[in-house]
């Protein structure tokens, strides 16, 4: 059946694809069929299960291809969303794009306007220069006006502008188009300007040669022709070009491809040896793990049971794990040596591609060589074809020339080849050979490299003598060119010739192809050797690796067995160790073994009884067998370590020595390694460089062939195309050709007459030339002269222009410089009113000042600090506009030395015509030289115009340089631009800034309206003052040419007349022209007013959009404030965008205009040329463009209504969004009050608790009130008791005294009458007593009623007092508990507030969250409704696909039941069929029986057979039929399982889905009610938390109304007030709610203000910070100011505390001085005084000296001689020497007296007291007692200390301060005495007492105060000694000088 269904199968595709075939085919598949059914009748069943096992596969394959179509469906989903965010980019991109392109457009329409200005410029320019030519050639009119006029009217083409942004692209193209053209035109236009002017040149030169011009109007026509033609063949060059640009570009592509296939091959080659090398990798890694294993299992039988070598083994482990890490370590380098390895490979690899590629590139250039010589004879050839026949024989040349260079090429290649097979035959050489012979092959390579670049530099050069025999040959054809006519006849054979050489050409390209092809297929044999080789090179490098490996491993298993011997070595040791310990244990045991043996015979002697020890014995005896058996066990075992280790140690020796060798081999093969590898890095890098260089030289060589092979390929495609086309494009092009030739013809015939004529015209002249030598002499140097001159005139008069413009800058500048002078002297003006203002404002503060009070507010002082900063700035501003008058004077003066200047140069020029006129008349001398050179000149204008052509054609490879430069500076502009264009975000700030530059830019504009209009009038003022000048000088001009027409009055000067003539028509032009400048400038002008105007109109339109827009953002950020800001922004940003785009199309447009107003100017002046056709296209042009503008306008207006639509979407979007927010403020507010009362209620209970705090508190102070009220009636009744107390007493007292008196009376008196008295006296106390007693008794009975009263109250009180304290004791106890219970409730208050704010902060959350879910909700119910609808239509599709399917299978059983009737028809039908063959041959038989008689039968029997096949075919055509059906009906059937299939899976997971989010919804719905229970949950019990708040709150308030009704009366009036109080607080609560409400209506207006504010400060933003600024710059002045004023104050008051101190220092010493100065006159008197005191001194001691000189002082010698005495016996000799340097002895008498001691002693006692008698002395102060003990020490030493301590006074240092200053005291001068002996002593005289020098504090002692100098010899007297000169001198004593110190020591004992 399987079979029967392929075939169906293949039938079907037949039958599908080539139903108009024959029937036969399903005449042989019907007859199959039957046989197969037939065949297969019985195998029915089992066909079912294979159909079933069929028909699952292919419903797994259907499953399969659904699940990749699903993928593919949902990456392609992706890929949609992918690409929808790429369009959205892209689409933002374009965007920026068309912004920044816009700018763009304007620029380039910038440029247009500035290049066609230009252009009209260089048009007037020409014609100017065409009418000078004119006029030149005096009329002689050649070229046509029509022509001249339609070559400069500029082509105007204005496409359509602002269609829209699919235009901007467009635009910008066609602008850049505009600008290469213009750009093309101008220099066009400047050429020809050029031109023209040789012409003008020339022609007067030429003179009057009308032959001449005619023949060069010819040749202009040929030009133009020509230049016509040049720019079709550009054309078709650049056609070319891109052509072969194409054929480039696909070249790139596939050598691209190629490169990225090879190198996915050398990845997947890499890959490869990767895999390996981690195949090896594992390998070894098993291999050392299967070593390690067996080391282990070594380990472990040598580790018997040992614990000690347990350590060993863990030892042991350790090192083989670090020797696992070496190994890891060793193969990661083995890796990187592999990989060096591979990258060796690969550069070998490289290099080899490098080499192969330098070879196809050669062969590449040698056939880029050939192709280039062929298309070079093929272009020479066409060339001879179109213009000149000698080409040909030049071409066959060439033909030549390339024959003989492609046979050279082909040698080249078979050297070549040759060389390939050399160098395969090397690599095979090299490959057998080692690392060695790379190094020859890379050398070789080398080689050949080198080779190479010879053979490419002498193709290069080759190429190049090509190059200039190709120029050769170019300048042969045109010296050919005269040849034309002789070479005519020949082209028809040359052509035939041609063709032929054609088709050889063409055969040696197909020759030399096949040799390519060849040689390509050489390539890839050389290529498959290379890989062999390859191949090769890598087993080798396997094959040395592996050897490495191999090495590493035998050095680890050597380290490893060397370790091994260590562990073993190790172990022997502590076996050894082992077996000694164990050794010294058995002897200790023998020994103890014997000593037990020994004990034991004792024993046994001693005790046989005991039989236990013989078990003993017996143990000890089995342990020693073991023992013993334990030893000899360790003997053999040692005994085998000791063997294996010294098979070990033999083992170790032999691994030892293999180690050596291979460490030998390991350094020989590293060295062989390493000098391998760094000769291949430095052949590697040799390489790499020739490399580079030659990559650098193959990039120039291609760059140049590329470019060469771009102009052969041109030629090479013409040529194909002229081959590819047909007989009759030949036949037209050959009628074309002999139409060009025909035409050549021609022009050579007319150029032959023109060259006749030449002749004729030539020889005429030379005739003429001949018979006017002279004259022609003198006319060719005065026409020199006054070209000359005319040239000089040119210049000057273009140094005048210049000068002129520089003039009308300068005074350009000046207007600018005298409007700012203008403005700044107005400002000045207002300045100075401004001052005077300032001024009379100060003068007013002044008098106001001096009217106040003298304390200045700081207000004042503030405006006058900024007035006197206003007016230094002010001085500043006026110093600045000083110096810039002084600026614009400068430059006045400039000026007016420019117009000096002017006329200098002027008249310089006068002085240079006098000097050119001098000139003129040498000249005439140098005529007859200057003829011959005419001479030849002529000859060289004829090669002139063949260089003309030479240079036309140049020139038009220049144009074509030109341009193609202008397009790159363009298109550079435009990515400038385009890199240039920013992008603008507009925020309100943004816009506000706006305002301020429109602001600023009509400031601007205003400024330059005024500029405008004063230089208007200066223009004018210059227009006419120049005017002036012209005038003036073109009279002058006109003067001197009347004077030299005087002169020239002969006959020899009629054509320096003319030349003079044509001169003063120049003059005239050149006047006209600066006549035409000046109204172009007044023209220019009034335009420039109209475009300022039109400007200002724009400006203000702007500013009214922008007022406009301002408000409408007002609006807008009032209304979305709180909820749209960023799509205010979006809209804000869009609408500055429009505003943009609007001002760029209306510049653009204002440009058009512009533009269009020029063309029309233009068009008008070209009209009068004949140019009017040009005029009416240009202006359907405009109405074209007119149009399209306004459906712009109609486009941008509807886009404005639907951008104001969008707005007011987004206003009604803001306004909803308003009221939401206005619903959410008011819960606000509402959750908001219900908070507040909540505050409000707390307030309330707490100040009800504060005032019963208070009330506790007037409670408790009244308490203490009647406390102390109390206390104060105790008081009182203690006093009253005490009272009582001290009347009681009196009472005793009283009757005491009645005692006494009695007594008294008793008692005998004797006077009567002091009785009467007593008694009178008596009875009159009594009368007082009884008085008293009344008295006494009254105030009982009071006392006693007031104690009983006082008893009644103390006790009424008491009885009141202790109720009132229980009372209070109640109402503290009861006051405490509710103080208690109010805390708590406050506590309880304030966490329930908290909770309430939690649960309020949480509900608020929650609802939120609520929100958020409903809408979630919401969201996800229209998104099940969505589902729902969407399963519904499936539900629906799939029940009518269902239904379908029903029919469908219906169809089909239905089908296969008429399929089975129609089987067993034909069954019955082939049984039919066979029966009836059967018959006929029956029949036959019984016919071939009966042939004769029954022809008839068989007719019938034949009809009857016949009807039956037919019979036949058309069932067989039936079953086909049915066939067919049936197999369409099971393909249909399988489509609609398939899709059946596809909806179940698809209902399944939509039902999936439905589940799903029914699940999803069903877990939401039960979260949301779980969460709206647990919320009413919460509020349940918030609810009851609240209730039992309450209810606590009513049992406080009920207990506290029970303690207020148990408290007093006044309590109650407490109550009464609380309740007025709560009056008053529901009251203030009224009164509180109405403030609220009043608060909210407040806040909704303060809200609305706020936005009104916001308003405000946003405008007001922009000036506070404009003013902000300024006051920042301000302060920051001030700031500075102040910092240096601070500065300055510091420095001046380190200044003043310096002056001070200085002061103070001068004040003191001022006061010192005047106090030194009192002193000193003091002094002066005192010394005046001492002076005469010293003069009756000095005389007394003159009188003395000469009264006492023989004599001595009695009471002197007296104190001497006691003094003698009471000195120590030690010092006596020296007072007996005293006394005798006073008495006058010598020393030497001295001496002799003192060695006699006591001789000496009595006899001058005795002489001294006899002599003693009459002397007189000043009594001398007596000794005192204390005084005594200074003689402990001698005499005289204490008289020089004396003298030393009063010479020499330690004094301090003098201070200038006052305090410090005493009058002249001890501090002195200072000067003191070197011998103290010598100084002399004089006190005062009113003090007598020389021991207390302090005494008087002006006198100080001599010695200190007045100290004399110091004697320079000791013998002199001090009073003889120079006097110092600060002291007063005194007259010196007359003493003798002989007079020792004892006389001095007497004079001063004297005073």
């Amino acid at each position: 059946m399987a079979s029967w269904l392929g075939g169906l199968g293949s039938g079907l595709g037949q039958s599908l694809g080539q139903v108009g075939d024959s029937l036969s085919s399903l005449t042989g598949q019907i007859s199959s069929f039957t046989k197969d059914i037939l065949l297969e009748g019985a195998e029915e069943v089992g066909d079912a299960a294979t159909e079933l096992h069929v028909s699952n596969s292919r419903l797994r394959e259907i499953e399969s291809i659904n699940a990749a179509q699903k993928f593919e469906n949902d990456r392609l989903k992706k890929v949609c969303s992918d690409l929808e965010e790429k369009h959205e980019a892209a689409e933002l991109q374009i965007k920026q794009l068309s912004i920044e392109y816009r700018n763009q457009l304007q620029q380039k329409e910038v440029e247009i306007s500035h290049l066609k200005a230009r252009q009209n410029a260089l048009q007037e320019q020409l014609q100017k220069v065409q009418t000078a030519a004119q006029t030149a050639q005096l009329g002689a009119g050649v070229l046509p006006a029509a022509t001249a006029s339609a070559s400069y009217v500029p082509e105007v083409r204005h496409s359509s502008a602002f269609e829209g942004d699919a235009m901007d692209f467009g635009d910008i193209i066609w602008s850049q188009q505009e600008i290469n053209r213009l750009s093309n035109e101008v220099s066009r236009l400047e050429s020809e300007v050029d031109h023209w002017k040789q012409i003008a040149v020339s022609s007067k030169v030429q003179g009057t040669n009308d032959a001449e011009q005619s023949e060069i109007c010819k040749l202009q026509n040929v030009v133009k022709e020509l230049k016509q033609k040049l720019s079709q063949e550009i054309d078709e060059h650049q056609h070319e070009l891109s052509v072969l640009q194409d054929a480039h570009r696909q070249k790139l592509v596939e050598i691209s491809r190629r490169h990225r296939e090879e190198l996915c091959e050398y990845e997947e080659r890499i890959e490869e040896l990767e895999n390996r090398l981690q195949q090896d990798g594992v390998s070894t890694d098993s291999m050392d793990e299967s070593k390690i294993t067996e080391q282990k299992k070594r380990a472990q039988s040598l580790d018997g049971g040992q614990v000690e070598e347990l350590q060993v083994v863990k030892d042991l482990e350790d090192e083989i794990r670090k020797l696992n890490h070496k190994l890891s370590s060793a193969k990661a380098e083995n890796k990187n040596l592999l990989k060096e390895q591979e990258f060796a490979k690969l550069e070998k690899t490289q290099i080899a591609q490098d080499y192969e590629k330098l070879k196809s590139d050669f062969y590449e250039l040698q056939r880029s060589v050939a192709e280039q010589d062929a298309v070079l004879k093929e272009q020479k050839q066409l060339q001879s074809k179109t213009s000149l026949p000698q080409d040909v024989v030049s071409l066959q040349q060439a033909l030549l020339e390339a024959q003989n260079e492609i046979a050279r090429l082909s040698s080249l290649n078979q050297g070549l080849e040759k060389e390939l097979t050399s160098a395969q035959h090397k690599h095979e050489n090299i490959l057998s050979s080692n690392t060695e012979d790379q190094n020859l092959e890379i050398n070789q390579l080398r080689q050949d490299l080198e080779r190479k670049e010879h053979e490419l530099n002498e193709s290069v050069a080759e190429r190049e003598t090509l190059i200039a025999e190709l120029e050769e040959l170019d300048r042969q054809n045109q010296e050919a060119t005269q040849h034309v006519i002789t070479l005519k006849e020949q082209l028809s054979k040359q052509h035939t010739e041609a063709e032929s050489i054609i088709k050889q050409l063409k055969l040696d390209i197909d020759c030399e192809r096949k040799k390519v092809s060849e040689l390509e297929t050489e390539k890839m044999k050389t290529i498959k050797e290379l890989d062999s080789q390859k191949e090769k090179l890598s087993h080798c490098s396997y094959a040395l690796n592996d050897l490495h490996i191999t090495k590493q491993q035998l050095q680890d298993d050597i380290k490893d067995l060397q370790e091994q011997l260590r562990k073993a070595q190790d172990c022997n040791s502590h076996s050894k160790k082992e077996i000694g310990e164990l050794q010294e244990r058995l002897k200790e045991k023998e020994e103890e073994l014997r000593v037990s043996l020994s004990k034991l015979t004792e024993k046994s002697n001693e005790e046989s009884n005991y039989t236990c020890q013989d078990l003993i014995l017996k143990e000890r005896e089995v342990e020693i067998a073991k023992l013993q058996n334990d030893v000899s066990e360790n003997k053999q075992i040692n005994e085998d370590l000791q063997k294996s280790l010294s098979n070990l140690r033999t083992e170790n020796g032999k691994l030892i020595a293999a180690i050596e060798e291979l460490k030998q081999e390991l350094s020989d093969a590293i060295s062989e390694k390493k000098k391998v590898y760094l000769e291949k890095d430095a052949v590697v890098e040799a390489l790499k460089m020739e490399k580079r260089q030659l990559e650098g030289e193959l990039n120039e060589t291609e760059k140049r062939l590329l470019e060469q092979a771009r102009n052969y390929k041109q030629t090479i495609e013409e040529l194909s195309n002229a081959r590819s086309m047909d007989t009759t494009a030949l036949q037209l092009e050959h009628q074309r050709l002999v139409k060009l030739h025909q035409e050549k013809d021609f022009k050579i015939a007319e150029l032959k007459r023109t060259i006749e004529q030449m002749e004729i015209d030539h020889q005429e002249t030379k005739e003429m030339l001949t018979t006017s030598l002279g004259g022609q002499k003198q006319l060719t140097d005065l026409i020199k002269e006054k070209e000359v001159f005319i040239e000089k005139y040119k210049n000057q008069a273009l140094e005048v222009k210049q000068e002129l413009e520089e003039y009308m800058k300068v005074s350009k500048n000046q207007d600018v410089l005298k409007q700012n002078l203008e403005e700044k002297d107005r400002s000045l003006a207002v300045m100075k009113e401004e001052n005077n203002h300032l001024k009379e404002e100060i003068e007013r503060l002044k008098d106001q000042q001096s009217r106040s009070t003298p304390v200045v507010e700081p207000k004042t002082l503030d405006i006058i600090i900024e007035l006197e900063s206003e007016v230094t700035q002010l001085k500043v501003i006026k110093n600045n506009l000083e110096e810039e008058i002084k600026v614009h004077k400068k430059t006045i003066e400039d000026q007016n030395q420019a117009t000096v200047k002017l006329q200098q140069s002027l008249q310089e020029q006068r002085k240079e015509i006098d000097e050119s006129k001098f000139q003129c008349e040498q000249m005439n001398v140098t005529h007859e030289r200057l003829f011959l050179e005419k001479d030849e000149e002529i000859k060289n204008l004829q090669k002139t115009i063949e260089q003309i052509k030479t240079q036309l054609h140049k020139e038009r490879q220049i144009i074509q340089t030109d341009s193609s430069d202008l397009f790159r500076e363009t298109k550079v502009q435009t990515i400038n631009g385009e890199n240039g264009n920013e992008k603008h975000d507009l925020s309100k700030a943004e816009i506000e800034r706006l305002v301020k530059g429109i602001k600023e830019r009509e400031m601007e504009i205003k400024l330059l309206n005024e500029k405008n209009v004063s230089l208007s009038q200066q223009i004018d003022q210059l227009s006419k003052d120049e005017v002036g000048k012209l005038t003036r000088i073109i009279q002058e001009k006109d003067l001197e040419i009347q004077a030299l027409n005087a002169r020239v009055s002969s006959a020899s000067y009629r054509q320096d007349v003319l030349s003079l003539q044509q001169q003063l028509q120049a003059y005239v032009l050149e006047r006209e022209q600066v006549l035409a400048v000046l109204s172009e400038k007044t023209r220019e002008n009034s335009q420039l007013k109209t475009e300022y105007r039109n400007i200002m109109d724009m400006v203000a339109a702007k500013e009214a959009a922008l007022v406009r827009l301002q408000e409408e953002n007002r609006r807008l950020s009032n209304r979305s404030e709180n909820s749209s800001q960023d799509m205010s922004r979006e809209t804000i940003q869009n609408l500055s965008r429009i505003i943009r785009e609007k001002d760029i199309e209306i510049d653009a447009l204002s440009q058009k205009c512009q533009t269009l107003l020029t063309v029309l100017q233009t068009s008008s002046t070209g009209a009068d040329n004949g140019a009017g056709g040009v005029n009416s296209n240009q202006f359907e042009e405009l109405l074209q463009e007119r149009d399209k503008l306004k459906q712009q306008v109609k486009k941008m207006q509807e886009w404005k209504q639907q951008v104001i639509t969008t707005v007011q979407n987004m206003q009604h979007e803001s306004a909803h969004l308003q009221e939401e927010l206005h619903k959410l403020q008011a819960q606000i507010s509402l959750e908001s009050d219900s908070t507040s009362r909540l505050q409000v209620d707390y307030n309330g209970l707490i100040q009800s608790y504060e005032q019963n705090e208070k009330k506790l508190k007037s409670f408790s102070q009244e308490l203490a009130q009647v406390q102390h009220s109390i206390g104060q009636l105790y008081n009182t009744k203690d006093l009253l008791l005490s009272k009582l107390d001290l009347v009681t007493p009196s009472m005793a007292t009283a009757s005491s005294v009645s005692q006494l008196s009695g007594v008294q009376h008793s008692r005998p008196e004797a006077l009567s009458e002091e009785c009467k008295l007593l008694q009178n006296e008596l009875e009159q106390l009594k009368k007082k007593l009884q008085e008293k007693d009344s008295t006494i008794r009254t105030l009982q009975e009071n006392n006693q009623r007031l104690s009983d009263s006082v008893a009644t109250a103390s006790e009424i009180e008491r009885k009141s007092q202790e109720g009132t304290e229980s009372e209070m004791r109640q109402i503290r106890e009861k006051h405490d508990v509710l103080q208690k219970s109010l805390r708590e409730k406050d506590i309880l208050i304030k966490s329930k507030s908290d909770q309430l704010l939690s649960v309020s902060e949480n509900l608020s959350n929650k609802e939120n969250e609520n929100e958020l879910l409903k809408q979630a909700v919401t969201n996800l119910k229209e998104r099940n409704l969505i589902l729902e609808m969407d399963i519904r239509k499936l539900k629906e599709e799939n029940e009518s696909i269902v239904a379908r399917c029903r029919e469908k299978e219906t169809e089909f059983r239905a089908l296969q039941e008429t399929n089975m009737q129609f089987s067993m028809m034909l069954k019955e039908k082939e049984f039919e069929s066979h029966s009836m063959k059967e018959k006929a041959l029956a029949f036959e038989k019984l016919l071939k029986d009966k042939e004769q008689g029954k022809t008839g039968e068989l007719n019938q029997l034949l009809n009857e057979v016949k009807s039956m096949q037919e019979k036949a075919v058309t069932f067989q055509q039936e079953r086909d039929q049915v066939m067919l059906a049936l197999k369409q009906k099971q393909m249909e059937s399988n489509a609609l399982q398939s899709e059946v299939q596809h909806l179940h899976e698809k209902e399944q997971r939509l039902n999936q889905e439905l589940e799903r989010l029914r699940n999803h919804l069903l877990e939401m719905e039960d979260s949301y009610t779980r969460e709206a229970l647990a919320a009413e949950d919460r509020e349940v019990k918030l609810r009851k938390k609240v209730l039992i708040l309450e209810e606590k709150l009513a049992s406080s308030s009920t207990a506290v109304e029970n303690a207020s009704h148990q408290a007093s009366l006044q309590v109650e009036s407490l109550q009464e007030q609380l309740n007025l109080v709560s009056k008053q607080r529901d009251e203030t609560m009224l009164q509180l709610t109405i403030s609220q409400d009043q608060v909210k209506q407040y806040a909704l207006s303060l809200a609305n203000l706020q936005m009104v504010l916001e308003q405000f400060q946003q405008e007001e933003k922009a000036m506070y910070s404009a003013e902000l600024e300024r006051h920042q710059k301000q302060s920051a002045e001030w700031k500075k100011k102040a910092e240096n004023l601070e500065e300055k104050v510091v420095s001046l008051q380190v200044s003043l505390e310096e002056a001070n101190a200085a002061l103070d220092a001068a004040s003191r010493l001022t006061e010192q001085l005047d106090i030194k100065e009192e002193q000193i006159e003091e002094l002066k008197k005192e010394g005046e005084i001492r002076r005469e005191m010293l003069e009756d001194v000095q005389n007394k001691l003159m009188n003395l000296m000469n009264s006492t000189e023989g004599k001595v002082d009695k009471l002197l010698m007296k104190n001497l001689f006691i003094g003698h005495f009471h000195t120590p016996k030690n010092k006596r000799l020296e007072v007996l020497r005293l006394m005798g340097s006073i008495l006058g002895l010598k020393k030497e008498e001295l001496d002799q007296l003192l060695s006699e001691e006591q001789r000496g002693v009595t006899r001058w006692v005795t002489g001294w007291l006899g002599g003693g008698a009459g002397s007189k002395s000043v009594p001398s102060t007596p000794l005192r007692p204390t005084h005594q003990n200074i003689f402990n020490s001698s005499f005289s030493e204490l008289f020089v200390k004396f003298l030393e301590t009063e010479s020499c006074p330690s004094l301090p240092p003098p201070k200038l301060s006052v305090h410090h200053m005493k009058p002249l005291g001890p501090a002195g001068t200072g000067k003191t005495s070197s011998s103290p002996p010598n100084s002399q002593m004089q006190d005062s005289p009113v003090a007598g007492m020389g021991r207390r020098p302090d005494a008087n504090p002006f006198l100080a002692p001599r010695s200190a105060a007045v100290p004399l100098i110091t004697p320079a010899n000791s013998s002199g007297h001090l009073l003889m000694k120079p006097i110092s000169d600060a002291l007063p001198t005194f007259t010196p004593l007359p003493v003798s000088p002989d007079a020792s110190a004892g006389a001095v020591l007497k004079d001063l004992l004297k005073q």
